[in-house]
């Protein structure tokens, strides 16, 4: 565990995800933790450029080789590709996200940090054949599909 991804005023999980260490009851990164609830809130919003912010400055806390690091640049790639699609109509990029995306989300548990990443690669390969998939998908944390709140965008803004 790191010393600068501790957190203890990070909620735990409704479940036991990938990354919550029942025996301590802490996680063991917690503040990827609180930057995956709020780029999930965001992206399930369409915030998907906020999202991706959310992703981004957490994964510079890990180094390249850590499911951690594998994790948020996969779902960075996941919200710039919402964001090429959405914003721009720009699927042979959003594609070319995706892609990228499945390389660093492949391998990873299926319940990573209370992330459904079996969803998410499972979305994203259907994306690359048909894009109208993404059309009302939200990716689920703990067993919900939650949706911003003002602290989310608060979140997003302050690491600008």
């Amino acid at each position: 565990m790191d010393e600068h991804t501790r957190d203890p005023s990070v909620a735990p999980p409704l479940g036991n995800p990938t990354g919550w260490r029942t025996d301590e009851r802490v996680w063991e990164h917690a503040t990827l933790r609180r930057a995956v609830e709020h780029g999930v809130r965001l992206f399930n919003s369409g915030e998907f450029h906020e999202s991706h912010d959310c992703f981004e400055d957490e994964w510079y806390n890990y180094g390249s080789g850590s499911a951690e690091s594998a994790f948020l640049h996969g779902m960075v790639q996941v919200a710039a590709g919402a964001y090429k699609h959405f914003d721009f109509e720009n699927d042979a990029g959003m594609r070319s996200l995706f892609t990228t995306a499945l390389q660093y989300l492949r391998g990873l548990p299926d319940d990573f940090y209370g992330v459904d990443v079996a969803d998410v690669r499972e979305t994203l390969e259907a994306a690359l054949e048909d894009p109208t998939v993404l059309h009302g998908w939200q990716i689920t944390i703990d067993d919900q599909q939650p949706e911003a709140y003002d602290v989310d965008y608060e979140y997003a803004e302050k690491l600008d």
